[in-house]
């Protein structure tokens, strides 16, 4: 596997020369000053590449080139917007680069209610609580119909627990969800947010899906004409929130993607983090089947809990099989004859980086350099002991 990390670019504490010393030979990184939906230019994305390859680093893959949201509902200046997408892909290939992850998630990109949740041994995780989600939705946001979301169980739960929440803890949750990362979206308010999703109200799954295909029959015939890999990173969490519905978060749904449009620029991004949180996924035999759509690895481990909460794991440890996946990446690599792109995903706070509050919480350098270095010993045993 080509072994690369999440950079978010000169204003990131986690630096090109940390990068380096971690031993990867790629970053993953985006033009996150960019707005959404607008063209990315050869001039603004040849000074990344210039900064990276004068690191001695090779820029492996873009994550992402955000889709705008119009073209997720399919409405307003969509068509436009997915012309600018276009002209982006053809201004990344005259720059060199090939490789393009993206989601198709409404609003929101990846979301937790903690994101520096305690560990026993004194690091923090990111961690997704279900009740919390609750008392987000019911008590803070107060989404109409959310009722219909969660059982009575968590409901209670929820009310229970809003109860006895301290207006700083309260707040902490809001951040927590509404906080957005570089090249998704800005830090949300209630309103603005509540204003967002409600232009998701009439639209359902099959509706969703199906501006995703437009967008990839669009988009893929481009792709494959400039030798450009995309590749779809999956819903994260994998399951409905906030009343926005997620298409991309299971095996059917990802028969589905791939039969949107027969080509091989049409990938997936396979997160074992994001997929594992769905306890019906079995990832082993989800690479083996989608073996020729997978172009790039999100390498990360969740403990999942009996009422859909989870939290960020060590790399080999949790609810998922890490040494199975890894074996099965394996297999598929020496079947089609390449190296994968992977990169270490979402590593704990932890030693002296729980002293650094400007990291993105998920992206310090020390957790993901552990988790790196476990995912590069796992891969060489595995490589010894089968002789590949």
């Amino acid at each position: 596997m080509k072994q690369t990390f999440r950079w978010f670019g000169d204003s990131d504490p986690v630096t090109l020369s940390y990068i380096k010393q971690a031993g990867a030979t790629g970053v993953v990184t985006a033009l996150h000053h960019t707005p959404n939906g607008e063209i990315w230019t050869v001039k603004d994305i040849m000074k990344v590449k210039s900064t990276i390859t004068s690191a001695s680093l090779e820029w492996s893959f873009i994550e992402s080139i955000p889709i705008h949201e119009n073209i997720k509902l399919r409405t307003g200046d969509y068509l436009k917007r997915i012309e600018n997408y276009k002209q982006s892909l053809i201004n990344v290939v005259e720059c060199g680069v090939k490789n393009v992850c993206y989601n198709f998630m409404p609003v929101l990109d990846w979301t937790r209610t903690h994101l520096h949740w305690e560990l026993d041994n004194g690091g923090t995780a990111l961690r997704f609580d279900k009740v919390d989600m609750a008392v987000f939705e019911c008590h803070i946001m107060k989404r109409e119909g959310v009722e219909n979301s969660y059982s009575k169980e968590i409901l209670k739960k929820a009310h229970t627990r809003f109860a006895s929440m301290a207006s700083i803890e309260k707040k902490r949750l809001e951040d927590s969800i509404l906080k957005g990362l570089p090249g998704t979206v800005d830090d949300l308010t209630i309103p603005v947010f509540k204003n967002m999703i409600a232009q998701y109200d009439d639209l359902s799954h099959q509706d969703l899906k199906s501006n995703l295909s437009y967008f990839l029959n669009e988009i893929i015939p481009l792709a494959e004409e400039l030798g450009i890999k995309m590749a779809i990173h999956p819903d994260d969490p994998p399951m409905d929130i906030m009343g926005l519905p997620r298409i991309i978060k299971s095996e059917s749904d990802l028969d589905d993607l791939v039969g949107f449009i027969d080509s091989p620029s049409n990938g997936i991004t396979f997160c074992t983090g994001s997929l594992g949180a769905n306890p019906d996924n079995d990832l082993p035999k989800m690479i083996r089947k989608f073996k020729d759509n997978i172009h790039f690895l999100h390498l990360r481990n969740v403990r999942r809990e009996a009422d859909g909460s989870f939290y960020e794991d060590n790399h080999l440890e949790g609810s998922s099989n890490m040494y199975e996946v890894v074996k099965a990446v394996k297999d598929i690599e020496k079947e089609r004859g390449i190296e994968l792109t992977m990169r270490p995903d979402h590593g704990h706070q932890m030693l002296n980086d729980l002293d650094t509050q400007s990291t993105y919480s998920g992206y310090t350098a020390i957790g993901r350099l552990k988790g790196l270095a476990e995912l590069r010993g796992l891969e060489m045993g595995i490589s010894k002991s089968l002789d590949l």
